[in-house]
């Protein structure tokens, strides 16, 4: 099985540090209400500028925040730590939070950005002094505004996004659960499972027609990493036989072998690397939630495939070194998250 090296964490941090503050090109998720709101993105967003858009600036933060707490003798510690005390500022979240004030900011980045903003701020919350302790403190306003957000959304909403790329609402859920139980949010976790158990407890027999040419999440498998943090470990393995009941034997057999990817320069394209592991990712927290030795052998050979796959991948082309690293460290950190 890989693991998370002080080598590899080097490189995700340095992929990390060559995009959160590179400005152009930039893909703007931006409603403009007037002639005034034509602006740069570093106006816009004077905390998530880079990256080419918000919410993968907002998971490179959250990246190097990790790494940071994580691997105490990084060699690029001193680096992250000058970008996070740039951008990590009172004045910057102000801005940010003026923006998502907006009427027209009502949609923006959900649900996708919305998570990662809470994961953003889960990692922050976890850093338990100095200069961690004051980043989490600056950014705690920002992570409790989207949790009001979650809150006031999932009512609303009766029914699920089932796409393999931003719109997942199985994604949201589950990162949005993460950051309920960092930060001691009984309300968000709350309305997160009954949201979950909603949508998917009913889910049998799962026909996994995927991947799709651009998805960077595995919609069944993601729906399954999800049930398995909101339902008991028991209820979960029920849950699993009816959902995938052929998994023991590699079926459906998309779900266990690495989509093929074309073309790295291509942005779409290169969200397959993505996929890959992103399909890891879910595989091992699905495999800490059950004990089927079949499954576990059958899912651990896929894990090791996804990533042997996708991992030489991550820098190389801005198309997917922008975001890519984030996904890797999904991959090799899976459990042990916030």
């Amino acid at each position: 099985m890989y693991e998370l090296t002080s080598a590899l964490a080097s490189r995700f941090a340095q992929a990390a540090l060559g995009h959160i503050g590179r400005e152009w090109p930039n893909k703007l998720d931006h409603v403009l209400a007037s002639a005034d709101d034509v602006r740069s993105p570093r106006a816009l967003h004077p905390a998530f500028f880079g990256s080419f858009d918000w919410h993968s600036c907002v998971h490179g933060h959250w990246l190097l925040a990790r790494l940071y707490r994580r691997f105490p003798a990084l060699p690029e510690r001193a680096a992250i730590r000058a970008a996070l005390d740039e951008r990590l500022t009172d004045a910057n979240i102000a801005g940010e939070m003026a923006y998502i004030a907006r009427p027209e900011s009502r949609a923006f980045e959900r649900p996708y950005g919305w998570a990662w903003a809470l994961m953003l701020a889960a990692e922050l919350a976890a850093h338990e002094s100095g200069e961690g302790r004051a980043w989490s403190n600056t950014c705690e306003p920002l992570g409790a505004e989207f949790a009001r957000r979650f809150l006031g959304y999932l009512p609303l909403a009766n029914y699920p996004v089932r796409a393999g790329t931003h719109g997942n609402s199985a994604f949201a859920l589950l990162l949005a659960g993460r950051y309920a139980r960092a930060v001691d949010n009984p309300a968000l976790d709350a309305i997160v499972g009954t949201a979950a158990r909603a949508w998917y407890a009913q889910d049998a027999d799962c026909q996994a027609w995927e991947p799709g040419q651009d998805d960077f999440l595995s919609p069944a498998l993601i729906e399954a990493a999800c049930l398995s943090e909101v339902l008991s470990r028991d209820a979960f393995a029920q849950w699993f036989v009816r959902f995938l009941p052929h998994a023991c034997d590699g079926e459906p057999c998309v779900l266990f072998e690495p989509a093929l990817v074309s073309d790295r320069s291509d942005g779409k394209i290169a969200h397959l690397d993505g996929l890959n592991l992103s399909r890891a990712w879910c595989w091992r927290l699905i495999l800490a939630a059950l004990e089927d030795a079949a499954v576990r052998s059958r899912a651990g050979s896929a894990i090791a495939r996804h990533l042997e796959a996708a991992l030489p991948h991550v820098t190389g082309y801005y198309a997917g070194e922008h975001w890519l690293a984030t996904f890797a460290l999904l991959a090799l950190d899976a459990v042990d998250l916030p």
